[in-house]
């Protein structure tokens, strides 16, 4: 088995010009800040803005009441000061919330020697009950908090043991993965990897279940079970990949309804022998890896024909052949899903990998998970519709 014709190499480039990239080809240069970037800091001064709300609303009653007739009244402000107090802040920062609303109506009314008029005492009682209701309040959702936090941390350990960080090196290769829910508060989704040390070689697979929920992870724990299996066992990338056909046949016949009759996976599996200076590819039905030379080359390494995706083998269409490209060191294999690919900016367009990897060196393949994410991010200023999965290997 030979190179394939249809690989794809480009040199250095700048994405929108064409032109060379001034920094593209120097190790760890860093992407212009965006949408990524500033979006944590966004965050942090809307946090310190809601912390000190309480305080301002307590200042703006204090105002209100100083420059506005006796008529007029600012209890609303602070009544609300403890009540936005009571979900954001802990019990001390409640009760002084209230203590501080109730202290500033008394004051105010004795400076302005009213302290004994009927509708001061009603507004003191006023804020006294706001403030008393803020603290219990907060002991409700501090508690509702607790609870969940403990479910957040369960799930959490639940949905890594069922895809668990690869180790950083295995058999001499460098390796290392990222993944992204789009789903907000979840850790894994619809699509999976895994990476095998096994008597044929470093064995990998990256793939993409279809639906959402907790079906397509129930997909995703049945074929990296049996991929882990498989790569032990079986003596070629085929025999893998009908292991996991035959895995996820045997889970959908347990199903009803549309996802027994329309469930699928579209994986690539990779091997790397060891001393070789080649991998193996089989390709059901998804993205082609991506191999970035150490001088910045980028090679697309497509499958000679499309093939089905595990799941669908029943249907026909040709055998998905096992091909053989060239890994020289310092290369980094690069196995990606979809959600990369297919990452949309607001105005529809694709997200092109290939074109902004070509040209670009990399410290490591940890760096390069992390930009190509910053940068799949900038692309759709800053959200993902679709899970993400990232692995990279690099023959040091």
């Amino acid at each position: 088995m030979g190179q394939p014709g249809g690989e794809r190499r480009t040199g250095r480039h700048d994405d929108r010009t064409g032109r060379p990239s001034p920094g593209a080809g120097r190790p760890g240069s860093a992407p212009p800040p965006g949408p990524a970037e500033a979006w944590p800091r966004r965050l942090v001064c809307v946090r310190a803005f809601v912390r000190a709300l309480p305080v301002l609303l307590v200042v703006a009653g204090i105002l209100y009441d100083c420059f506005t007739p006796a008529e007029f009244t600012a209890a609303p402000f602070f009544t609300a000061a403890p009540l936005v107090a009571a979900p954001l802040s802990s019990p001390r920062g409640t009760v002084l919330a209230g203590a501080l609303a109730v202290g500033a109506v008394l004051t105010v009314h004795l400076l302005l020697g009213v302290v004994l008029h009927v509708d001061v005492v009603t507004e003191v009682v006023t804020v006294a009950t706001a403030a008393v209701l803020a603290v219990l309040i907060n002991v409700v959702v501090r508690r509702g908090d607790e609870r969940l936090a403990s479910v957040r941390e369960i799930a959490e350990f639940a949905q890594r043991a069922v895809l668990p960080e690869p180790e950083a090196r295995i058999a001499g290769l460098e390796v290392a993965a990222r993944y992204e829910a789009a789903q907000e508060d979840a850790f894994i989704g619809g699509d999976l990897y895994a990476v095998q040390d096994s008597p044929h070689g470093v064995r990998l697979v990256v793939g993409d279940v279809r639906g959402k929920g907790m079906t397509a992870v129930a997909a995703v724990a049945t074929v990296v079970g049996a991929f882990r299996e498989a790569a032990e066992q079986e003596a070629t990338l085929q025999g893998v990949a009908g292991r996991l056909e035959r895995a996820l046949t045997r889970a959908g016949s347990r199903r009803d309804g549309v996802e027994a009759a329309e469930g699928f996976t579209t994986a690539v599996l990779a091997e790397i022998p060891r001393g070789e200076g080649v991998v193996r590819v089989v390709n059901r039905g998804h993205p082609p890896p991506l191999l970035l030379g150490p001088d910045g080359t980028l090679a697309v390494l497509s499958a000679e024909t499309f093939a089905l995706p595990l799941g669908l083998s029943e249907l026909g269409g040709p055998c998905a052949p096992t091909v053989q490209h060239r890994f020289p060191r310092g290369a980094t294999l690069l196995l990606h899903t979809d959600g990369l690919s297919e990452a949309r900016d607001p105005r529809g367009e694709f997200y092109d990998p290939a074109a902004w990897l070509a040209g670009r060196v990399f410290p490591g393949p940890d760096a390069l998970p992390a930009a190509l994410f910053e940068a799949v991010c900038r692309h759709t200023g800053g959200a993902l519709t679709d899970d993400l999965a990232l692995l990279a290997v690099r023959r040091p």
